[in-house]
């Protein structure tokens, strides 16, 4: 068998070829033939950084008024990019069947998905510090002093712009199901029931849940 011309040009090209992206000799023909896995480079998806986790949370914490709905969306899907518009909503529709704060579960949900148990841990911490902390001591204030017009204006103005941006949140997870009329459908009964009724979330959620499993049965093939 011949071998394979220039075995020490070979053997510096192999050094200083990245191991993603490295040729490998054939002793077939003593030409070099590259084969389609070691020429294309290897995409490993990045993992959050913990540090990352906790901060975008603990920037949730601080502008997320009215639930912080609005602002874990904008950053963990559009600014970090860490989810998809359909993983958010798996997420959240998930978080309206768990007890407690629809967001605390989001901050568990997001950071488990995105790095297990410390993921979870660290989103929680960044969630937590400054309500335990800076939003006891506002609360307090607020409380003895509620009866300021003031302080009352403020809160209103406060509460419109959080259901602003909680109606503009809404929207936006609809836009990709806006070519599906079944899901528009769910959502504006949905909203029905919740304004008019004054049904509570639970009830309404276990009320359209039937009809959402049998719409996916129908389209199974």
């Amino acid at each position: 068998m011949r071998e394979a011309p220039f075995p020490a040009i070979w053997g510096i090209r192999a050094s200083l070829t990245p191991r993603s992206t490295r040729i490998i000799p054939t002793c077939t023909t003593g030409m070099s033939t590259p084969e389609p896995s070691a020429v294309l480079p290897l995409q490993q998806p990045a993992r959050a950084p913990l540090g990352a986790i906790a901060k975008a949370f603990l920037t949730v914490s601080v502008f997320g008024f009215g639930g912080g709905l609005v602002w874990a969306r904008r950053i963990a899907v559009e600014q970090r990019g860490w989810l998809s518009d359909a993983e958010f909503l798996d997420i959240v529709s998930l978080c309206q069947f768990l007890p407690g704060p629809n967001i605390i579960g989001i901050a568990v949900c997001t950071g488990t998905k995105l790095r297990g148990a410390p993921g979870a841990l660290a989103a929680i911490a960044g969630f937590l510090v400054l309500p335990w902390s800076v939003g006891l001591a506002l609360g307090v204030l607020c409380l003895r002093y509620a009866q300021a017009p003031l302080l009352r204006h403020v809160l209103g103005g406060v509460s419109a712009a959080a259901a602003g941006l909680l109606i503009a949140t809404g929207l936006r997870l609809l836009l990709p199901h806006r070519r599906r009329p079944f899901v528009i459908g769910l959502a504006v009964l949905a909203l029905v029931l919740m304004a008019f009724s004054r049904l509570p979330l639970s009830i309404v959620l276990l009320a359209l849940l039937p009809l959402s499993i049998a719409r996916s049965a129908a389209r199974r093939p």
